[in-house]
């Protein structure tokens, strides 16, 4: 969680909001780390989740993440955790709940849906106060700007 909270830092260069994600292999190297670039690309699904699964697949040279992890500052939204689904992802580690959009137990819980192929493990509120910590330094700051 803390190389995801290092790579959530990078984020607000580009104006993004700071989450951070990486992806491990089975024996838990590293594969695919990347922060949230909406901003910087123009891309509505730049969030750090998906970027780090793309990297993730590419290292592999499969879409299959078969075995692999995700940890990640913030509770992924239907978007991330359909992608998850869709990979094959293992495992999902994230830091801080997300009330408004999260779908990994907080508004919807997308990955637990038992109609679906694959469900994969949920960690959550791995160093929640450290990822909540990010996000609200970041839209306090965004709020005295205006």
């Amino acid at each position: 969680m803390r190389a995801a909270l290092e790579a959530a830092q990078r984020a607000p260069e580009h104006g993004d909001v700071p989450v951070g994600a990486l992806v491990l292999a089975p024996d838990g190297a590293v594969l695919g780390v990347a922060c949230n670039d909406r901003e910087a690309s123009g891309d509505p699904t730049g969030h750090a989740e998906v970027l780090a699964l793309r990297a993730a697949a590419h290292a592999l040279g499969s879409w299959r993440l078969t075995g692999c992890t995700l940890v990640v500052t913030l509770e992924p939204c239907t978007m991330c955790a359909g992608a998850l689904v869709l990979a094959r992802v293992a495992r999902v580690v994230y830091g801080a709940d997300d009330p408004k959009a999260g779908a990994v137990g907080s508004l919807w819980d997308v990955v637990r849906d038992r109609r679906l192929n694959h469900r994969p493990e949920v960690v959550s509120g791995v160093l929640a106060e450290q990822c909540s910590a990010v996000l609200r330094t970041f839209f306090e700051s965004r709020r005295g700007l205006r």
